[in-house]
Order: structure tokens, then sequence, then C-alpha cells
């Protein structure tokens, strides 16, 4: 079965990271953890164009590093190896000693050049990586047992309570394109980038020049729009492997199609996004803030990422608090411009500042609004037409107990 989000992009019912032909993956225990699955794998059937975005943190983990190294040689890989469970962050030249080993242990297994695996780690930061362990856990992971998609997305988990997972189909050139993605991430979550990883791959073909373009264009609309809890990670990576299996004609910005495939794009990184922020640790409601009126484009996203980060906001609603002071708070102290006196604020259907006044509510219709999964605030700055989509969760209790005991 599969479910049309418009005429040209179909989302496929559980697809994933292998929906693009080619793909393959899978994910083992090899004791990092007591009991979860906690080393996984994607590997495609032939080199492909990859490319990457990383975090801003200045405690870069030794497996970013190497992998930004590796693709720089000649912009392909061929696999990406990940352990959860421990970051290998902060672990100086053993921890980088490490990563090339992990490097190097997997791509004799795979019989491939050692700078065509990406290597990526999460989870505790500061601990030595059991190497010991790494290594029987590839030695034992491209066991039939072990593989599949849903494997893999099991083992990159750290607090997440769930998978993260998405592919779509579109057309071009009369070829059937496809672009699946996993992601992990609950918390340390905020721009930019947040404590995720994400793994895009796609089947089209399209040169690394154009291929990190869309990466970046795409990441600023969507991973660079969540917060969960002001905590950004050093180990934050996005890759997208492009191997051309569709045998497409070239996709370059030039492309009659390259919009549809941009769209594509921005359809598995908004729905892995949302996906991340939904699964915010003890998260309860996943909130999307739309802002529109703005000056420019860079300002409705930094007013959109203050109100989703305002630990006020969330719990707020977490605790079903029609409290819009904060809202406009949170707008005030975003660092842009704006007159307050043109501001109007609505919380789901209802509508609660009206050019920076307080409107007539019902503060029991929008309690009870509140109480939903799924919900959304609007600002409407009436000064431009540019607009931003950002993402997050509710702070709840759970957070707390969550994050206090995290390595125990």
């Amino acid at each position: 079965m599969q479910v049309m989000t418009n005429g040209n992009i179909t989302i496929v019912k559980d697809g994933n990271v292998t929906t693009p032909i080619g793909f393959t993956a899978g994910g083992v225990h090899c004791g990092i953890k007591r009991k979860r699955l906690d080393l996984g794998y994607v590997y495609s059937d032939v080199p492909a164009t990859t490319a990457g975005v990383y975090t801003t943190n200045l405690f870069q983990a030794a497996p970013l590093v190497v992998t930004q190294k590796s693709i720089e040689i000649d912009q392909k890989i061929q696999a990406i190896l990940v352990n959860s469970g421990n970051a290998n962050a902060c672990t100086g030249d053993q921890g980088l000693q490490d990563a090339y080993t992990m490097q190097t242990e997997f791509a004799k297994i795979l019989g491939i050049k050692d700078h065509y695996v990406a290597v990526t780690s999460t989870g505790v930061i500061g601990v030595p990586l059991p190497m010991e362990k790494i290594k029987e856990g590839i030695q034992q992971i491209l066991q039939e047992e072990h593989s599949g998609a849903d494997l893999f997305q099991k083992a990159i988990l750290t607090t997440d309570t769930g998978i993260k997972n998405i592919a779509v189909q579109l057309e071009i050139d009369g070829k059937i394109i496809s672009i699946g993605g996993a992601a992990k991430g609950s918390g340390m979550i905020h721009p930019n980038m947040a404590t995720m990883l994400g793994f895009i791959t796609t089947d089209a073909k399209i040169d690394y020049s154009e291929l990190w373009d869309a990466l970046k264009q795409i990441t600023n609309q969507t991973f660079n729009m969540i917060s969960v809890d002001g905590d950004s990670s050093t180990n934050d990576m996005v890759l997208v492997m492009a191997n051309g299996k569709a045998e497409n004609k070239t996709l370059t910005k030039e492309h009659p199609s390259w919009s549809l495939f941009i769209e594509g794009l921005k359809v598995v990184s908004e729905s892995l996004a949302k996906q991340i922020a939904r699964d915010g640790e003890g998260a309860t409601k996943l909130i999307e803030v739309n802002v529109a009126g703005a000056e420019n484009v860079e300002g409705a996203r930094a007013i959109g990422k203050a109100i989703i980060s305002s630990n006020l906001v969330k719990t707020a609603i977490y605790g079903t608090d029609p409290n819009w002071g904060r809202i406009v708070c949170a707008v005030g102290y975003s660092g842009v411009l704006i007159d307050p006196n043109r501001v109007s604020v609505t919380i789901g259907p209802y509508q609660v500042v009206e050019k920076g006044l307080p409107s007539q509510m019902d503060e029991a219709e929008v309690k009870k609004y509140l109480e939903q999964e799924n919900i959304h605030i609007y600002v409407d700055l009436n000064q431009g037409e540019a607009a931003a989509t950002a993402w997050g969760c509710d702070l709840s209790y759970d957070y707390v107990k969550i994050n206090a005991s995290y390595r125990t």
C-alpha cells in the first residue's frame, strides 16, 4: 500500500533506507548496551556520492572527524557503520584511533576501501569504546539473521522510544526514484542539528556539489528547525548517499525535475525531523510553530526557534496552560526587530493576540485544545511576506527523570 502526498511524490508504507535500489542494512547486539541492539550498518552495492552536514559543537566527536576526512577524498562512501551506547567523544587520540579501527575492520569485511566506510557513534560522552566487543560485532553483523532495515533502525537508538523512518518515491526521466531515511534523536536536541543522527539513501544519480547544496538547503528548513531541550550534541550528523542505480539522467539545478527531487528530499527530512521532535525525552506533544509576515526568512526562522526553544512555552503546553504571554515574550527576545503592535498569535483555531493586544478568548476552550498531541501555534508579524516553520515538544516531569539517571 502506498499513500500519495501530492500528485508527484508517494510515501511508501514501511519505507526505509533500503527502499532505494542497491541498499541493504542490518544491526546486531555486540555488548555496548546490556541487551538492546547497538551496532548497525547501511551498505550500497556500489560507491555512492555522499554529502554530509555536522554538529556545530566545538567538541566534535572522533567519528565525525574520520567520516568528514573520508568523504573529502573522492566524495563517495559505500557503507555506514554506527554504534550506540557510547559517543566516542572527548576520548582523545585513543578515540580517533578507535574510530579508524572501526572503519578499517568493517571495510575489510566488505572488501572495500577504508575511506568508503563512514563511522559514527552516539551515547555516553567521555568513555572509551569497548573495541573488542565492537570488533566481534563487526565479524557477525553481515550474517543473514542480522540483516534488515528494522534492525539497523533499532541499533542506532539511545533514549529514543521508537524507530524513525520514511521513504518516498517519485518519477524522473521515466525512472522511479526512491529516497529513504532513518534517524535517531530524543534528547540534547537543539538547533543547529541537535543530538541526532540522520541517514538518507537514494538511488538517484546526482553529482556531489548539487547533492551537498540540496542537503544544506533542506537541513536549514528541517533538521535545523527542531528543538527539544536547548542542548547541542558532539556527534550530530546527517549523511545522504546517492548511488545512481535508478539510472536517471544526472540531476543538476538545470534538470527539469530538480525541484521535484528537492521536494522529495524535503519530505523525507521534514518527516524525520518531526519524528525526532515528537520523541523528545518525556515528551507528550509535538509543537509546530508557523511564523508568517516576516521581513525575511532568517527572521522568521529565528522567531520560530525562539518559541520552540522556550522552556516556559514548553512547560505551559505540557500543563495545558494557554499562557500566550510566554509566546510573545519569546518573539520579543528572538533578536529580530519587529513592531509589537502588529503581531498576532493564534493557538490552534483560537486567536489569543491581535495587533499586540490580548484577544477575547474562551480560556477553557483553548485549554481543552492544548490537551491534544499535536499543537499548532501561528504567529503573524504583519511586516513582510517571509515565513518559516519550526518543531519542538513539551517539557515534562519525565524529562528530568530520564536525564537525571542517564548513565545509571
